[in-house]
């Protein structure tokens, strides 16, 4: 599962579709060949995916992922002669289902002994490689401990991880074999367009060798499961166990790596999620080569340019990237990027949305000079930092931190906000860096213009208008000031334990509330 209602991996066609898309592939799927529809009523034979999966259907093989249970093997009592029968009721399944019998049934038992039982991670993959190189998804083989590749004629093979990706999802495994192996073509997923036919084939539900077809339903979709999100959008039916296989287009061409379903009920509703070939491709060959993932770092930390946030820097249209916060000593620092900057491109790449910005730096050259304009004091500028690669790091997870402070709400001003000091005590306990400096969010009245912004007791304000806070008393004047001011848009500059984003809202909610104080 990826986030809320994202899970990994599902979607479906209809009948009606795939009578219309079959006749769309002997017509070429050209907008101006609707001429189709003249043809199949005439009686003419339709079209069928099968050549396309004939030809691809070797490439793709399942993958089963087991982690070991806590005790080690030598320790579990072994099966002994009393289980020749069960043995020789297995010989009659194919080797997959064999496989799986076997471990239901030998974990069942142990599991009835108090022994913990391993977890198995079942999806797909596919050849990219005549020496035996596959690629699936990194949720798949993550932990595991053993891995198992099964190939569309029931031949097994145990693989190991030459490397991974979580920021993309994506695996690189590897299998020994003297045989040269069939192998997949990469795709061009930019030519791709909303409307082209796909196919996708894996393991769903364990059921081996399932193609699907549908189309591609959207481009470029964010669904908060990465920093480098920029998923195809599918209908064609995928589901658990799909994970890792790949879509394919109508040449036989790779051009996404199926990922995640949309799903608020656990169930598939049609809306599939996958990772673009010309984005996994540059990824799996750098795992090929060196077993990691070396990307291209600024040292920013960024976030959405909304329209309150670009009226009050000046800006004519809420694009680009704002910067809330720079690493020390990162390149951006040294070349000279400072909080409240907007890029707006990096090497003549506009930046409409705040998600390009990750991708094309992470694809920049590390070490080369980069162009990189920003908006900053209502004038356009172009500063030049060197591209860094980006550190290893481990993920922060942000607390929500509550008010403790053990009194009752009170209302200041026109805003609904109670505000204190930031002493020692509640910055030692908010964890909220030395330099950091403002006052301290205890609580949020209901009805505060505030209450619906990403605004929490034990966030530091920092600013208010670029202008820093020095006490509670000096936070409702800047407030009152905004309020009377004619400006469309008030903006904060907030700490949250030791990271640092802008929120915006319309004085227009301050000045409703004016009376209210």
């Amino acid at each position: 599962m990826l986030a809320l209602a994202f899970y990994l991996l599902r979607p479906a066609v209809s009948a009606a579709a795939l009578l219309l898309g079959l006749a769309v592939i002997e017509t070429s799927c050209a907008p101006a060949d609707l001429q189709f529809l003249a043809a199949t009523n005439a009686g003419r034979a339709l079209p069928s995916f099968a050549p396309v999966v004939q030809g691809v259907m070797p490439t793709v093989v399942n993958v089963s992922a087991i982690q070991r249970a806590s005790r080690a093997a030598a320790d579990l009592p072994e099966l002994g002669p009393s289980r020749a029968k069960e043995r020789s009721a297995l010989r009659g399944l194919a080797p997959q289902a064999a496989l799986d019998e076997f471990l239901r049934r030998f974990f069942e038992t142990q599991g009835r002994k108090g022994i913990p039982s391993p977890s198995t991670a079942l999806g797909s993959g596919f050849i990219v490689d005549p020496g035996g190189y596959v690629v699936t998804d990194d949720h798949v083989v993550e932990n595991a401990d053993k891995i198992m590749i099964t190939f569309q004629d029931g031949d097994q093979h145990p693989a190991r991880v030459i490397g991974r990706d979580a920021m993309t999802d994506l695996a690189l495994l590897k299998i020994d074999t003297e045989r040269s192996l069939p192998y997949a073509r990469w795709g061009d997923s930019d030519a791709a367009r909303v409307g082209d036919w796909v196919l996708a084939i894996g393991n769903p539900f364990g059921l081996d060798n399932t193609v699907s077809s549908g189309i591609i339903s959207g481009r470029s979709r964010d669904i908060q499961a990465g920093p480098y999100d920029d998923f195809l959008q599918i209908d064609a039916a995928i589901n658990r166990g799909n994970s890792g296989g790949p879509t394919f287009d109508l040449n036989g061409n790779v051009i996404g790596i199926n990922t995640a379903i949309y799903s608020p009920n656990g169930g598939s509703v049609g809306i599939g999620f996958a990772i673009p070939a010309n984005l996994a491709r540059p990824i799996v060959e750098q795992l090929k080569a060196h077993g990691r993932v070396a990307r291209g770092w600024l040292g920013v930390q960024i976030q959405q340019v909304t329209p309150e946030i670009a009226e009050s820097f000046g800006l004519p249209k809420a694009n680009g990237a704002l910067v809330a916060g720079v690493s020390p000593d990162g390149p951006a620092a040294r070349a000279g990027l400072a909080q409240g900057d907007i890029i707006l491109s990096v090497n003549g790449h506009d930046i409409s949305r705040m998600r390009e910005l990750p991708l094309i730096v992470a694809e920049a050259p590390i070490g080369e000079t980069a162009a990189v304009t920003v908006w900053r004091g209502n004038a356009v500028m172009t500063l030049r930092p060197i591209i860094g690669e980006m550190p290893e790091r481990s993920e922060v997870s942000e607390t929500r931190q509550g008010g403790s402070e053990g009194q009752r709400l009170e209302r200041q001003g026109v805003i609904g906000l109670r505000l204190a000091p930031l002493t020692q005590q509640r910055r030692h306990r908010l964890g909220v860096p030395h330099w950091v400096s403002g006052v301290v969010v205890l609580a949020i009245d209901d009805d505060s213009p505030f209450a619906d912004l990403d605004l929490l007791p034990g966030d530091v304000i920092e600013a208010i208008n670029q202008r820093p806070v020095t006490s509670p008393e000096d936070a409702l004047a800047k407030f009152q000031e905004a309020a009377a001011s004619g400006r469309k848009s008030v903006m904060m500059l907030i700490n949250r334990r030791g990271t640092d984003h802008y929120l915006a809202t319309s004085t227009d909610t301050l000045r409703q509330n004016r009376g209210n104080g």
